[in-house]
């Protein structure tokens, strides 16, 4: 036979488990110092501009 299913303990790990996915997604967007945004930011742009010079017009 089955064992029974508490929902409550269902519903609860489900919201705590949601809780820590949103949490971790948060920490990757805000958790960044400063520096570590512009160091990030300045990449984007110099492999951006690299880019753009090593295109060949049409």
């Amino acid at each position: 036979m089955v064992e029974p299913i508490n929902l409550n303990k269902a519903r609860k790990a489900r919201a705590k488990a949601k809780a820590k996915a949103k949490g971790a997604q948060n920490r990757g967007l805000f958790g960044l110092l400063k520096s570590d945004k512009t160091v990030s930011r300045l990449e984007a742009e110099r492999a951006r501009r690299a880019l753009d010079l090593t295109k060949r017009e049409d």
